[in-house]
């Protein structure tokens, strides 16, 4: 059975101030998902599922449905407010999604094979989609699930500090803890993170965390169950989000399941702000000048 591509664009795109999941960024109006589902069918992943609002549906299907078409399964799954669907009988007002992980379950009853997640507004490579496929299907289990390693260096941007998750892996390549850094920058040669003023050096070949993640099914029950305490604890907090590093993190304290990190050394990039536009659109011209894509994706 080939294994789902799960992806999460049912983001508000708040930052970037319109809907940058289905932006065009390629030479003929490309947007990053379609580099995503390109490298994913390549990979030889046989379906995916698309987790959105449901009022862009019919947007996501017009661009999407015709081009796939005999290529991929595609089906759509909706994000949304109703917490009745998870047993949790309190009413909680809230304007804001309540993040990635409570996205993936969304799709609880559209994925019955092992699958991976991945962000909308990312582009991964080819070598992530590939790795993450051979895992999904020679060594995941339940209790054996898996996140693509990226080296820091080839996450950072030129134009200011990123937040990064930063892994600490152990010498078996399993993931121990991912520990969030809100301001990694480079400094000259060296790379840094900032923290109460100071600064603390980061090793060259860090791996971090950019939401490339391997499942199998039996996460969703795990996750439905942390989510109602998780909202039953935030209920009067809005802008609380029940994310996927937070389940990890519960499965690895629990002890219940590990997490290979696979390494990649493909360098990614992604878009939150207006001005990552031309920076994306660069990196995509460069990568078919040198002939990784075809310059119309889908002909």
């Amino acid at each position: 059975m080939k294994p789902t591509l799960l992806i999460l664009a049912a983001g508000m795109a708040s930052r970037y101030g319109s809907m940058k999941q289905i932006d065009g960024f390629g030479p003929n109006g490309e947007t990053i998902i379609d580099y995503s589902i390109y490298d994913a069918i390549k990979a030889g992943f046989g379906k995916v599922v698309f987790i959105i609002k449901e009022e862009y549906v019919e947007n996501f299907k017009a661009i999407f449905d015709a081009k796939l078409e005999g290529k991929i399964e595609t089906d759509y799954v909706f994000q949304n407010f109703d917490l009745k669907q998870y047993g949790i009988d309190i009413e909680i007002e809230r304007s804001k999604p309540w993040g990635t992980a409570h996205a993936v379950l969304a799709a609880r009853h559209a994925i019955k094979e092992p699958f991976c997640v991945i962000n909308a507004d990312d582009f991964y490579g080819l070598d992530a989609y590939e790795k993450m496929v051979k895992f999904l299907t020679t060594e995941v289990t339940g209790s054996n699930y898996s996140m693509i390693g990226y080296e820091i260096g080839k996450t950072l941007s030129d134009y200011g500090s990123v937040s990064r998750g930063v892994c600490k892996v152990s010498a078996d390549g399993y993931l121990e803890e991912i520990i969030e850094r809100t301001k990694v920058l480079r400094e000259g040669e060296a790379i840094v993170y900032e923290e109460d003023e100071k600064q603390y050096p980061l090793s060259l070949d860090t791996r971090v965390s950019m939401n490339f993640w391997g499942f199998t099914p039996e996460m969703f029950k795990i996750s439905e169950e942390l989510f109602r305490d998780f909202a039953h604890a935030n209920k009067d907090n809005p802008k609380a989000e029940f994310f996927i590093p937070l389940v990890a993190d519960s499965l690895l304290s629990s002890e219940t399941a590990d997490f290979k990190v696979v390494p990649t050394d493909s360098k990614w990039f992604g878009v939150t702000y207006k001005e990552d536009k031309p920076i994306v659109q660069a990196c995509i011209d460069q990568l078919v000048k040198d002939g990784v894509y075809p310059e119309n994706l889908w002909k």
